[in-house]
């Protein structure tokens, strides 16, 4: 994919009952995977949310897990709390000291307040760990890369 591609697919583009639409689902149900921290939209000023490609590939591996392999919202947020994100933001052993999102193991580092560590005052949604691990395939492949 080009740098072109990539950039489109990233950009956030569609409203929420667009992107609600384009998924089959309701907005309620939308703004529930926002609650439970499985997705985090672009908000614009006005708080309105957006949505880009990227999203709605990770909302439909999200469904598919779902619907078709039987995997609980909660067993999602679980599943996204084993990214090793310390390790694939090299965070120092003073950042691990301070991260919640190490000792957790109920939800994704994403959902946690980041302080007094590498996360502080960044935003989750720009972040590789968000970005690249929103699935199972990819975390899994991560962590063989990461014991092998």
């Amino acid at each position: 994919m080009t740098k072109t591609n990539s950039k489109k697919t990233e950009k956030p583009q569609y409203k929420i009952s667009i992107a609600a639409e384009i998924l089959g689902i309701s907005v309620h149900t939308l703004r529930m995977y926002e609650r439970e921290g499985l997705i985090i939209p672009f908000k614009k000023d006005s708080s309105q949310r957006l949505y880009s490609d990227k999203d709605i590939e990770r909302l439909n591996c999200i469904r598919n897990a779902i619907h078709e392999e039987k995997v609980s919202i909660e067993g999602i947020k679980r599943i996204f709390s084993l990214v090793p994100c310390w390790a694939i933001v090299k965070c120092s052993e003073k950042d691990k000291q301070n991260c919640s999102a190490l000792n957790g193991h109920a939800k994704p580092c994403w959902t946690y307040k980041h302080e007094n560590n590498f996360c502080t005052d960044r935003d989750c949604r720009e972040c590789i760990v968000y970005n690249e691990y929103g699935n199972c395939g990819v975390i899994k492949e991560k962590l063989k890369e990461l014991l092998l």
